[in-house]
């Protein structure tokens, strides 16, 4: 197509194709962008306390906050240690669904198990994550950014 103009109208017209395919290009940058973004935004996801029950269960309260899009369902695979690095029990906790650009508490009691007997808490992995689709399930994990508040227990993943 360029070949069949003189070279001054060539590199005029390959120079208007170029700025053309940049433009388009930072056009589809911007549609993206924002995208990518939500995408990178953290969950968070707070041990905030552990609390002694009568019935000797531990009574587990999160706060997670969810800067991003709502998450219906948010079923965690969480394994519990001991102080001495062994495993205690490993949960199933439903956290969702999370509502979208919101602060949310979730409580969960812990049968037969006393709260001064754990030490850290893993995120071992996402169980569901809004969609059905083992991808969701990935990005979640990447997204979910944990902490701890409660004392002398660490929450990773």
């Amino acid at each position: 197509m360029l070949g069949s103009y003189p070279l001054p109208q060539r590199r005029q017209a390959a120079s208007s194709l170029a700025r053309a395919a940049f433009a388009a290009l930072a056009g589809i940058g911007l549609t993206i962008s924002p995208a990518l973004a939500q995408e990178a935004t953290p969950l968070r996801l707070e041990l905030n306390r552990l609390e002694p029950r009568d019935n000797g269960a531990c009574r587990v309260w999160f706060v997670a906050n969810n800067a991003a899009e709502a998450l219906d369902p948010l079923r965690l695979d969480l394994v519990l240690f001991g102080k001495d690095a062994v495993i205690l029990r490993r949960l199933a906790v439903d956290v969702g669904p999370l509502p979208a650009a919101r602060t949310a508490v979730r409580i969960f009691d812990v049968a037969g198990l006393r709260c001064d007997e754990i030490g850290q808490v893993l995120l071992n992995d996402v169980l569901a994550c809004g969609g059905a689709e083992p991808a969701d399930r990935a990005r979640c994990v990447d997204r979910i950014a944990p902490g701890s508040r409660a004392a002398d227990v660490a929450f990773n993943k």
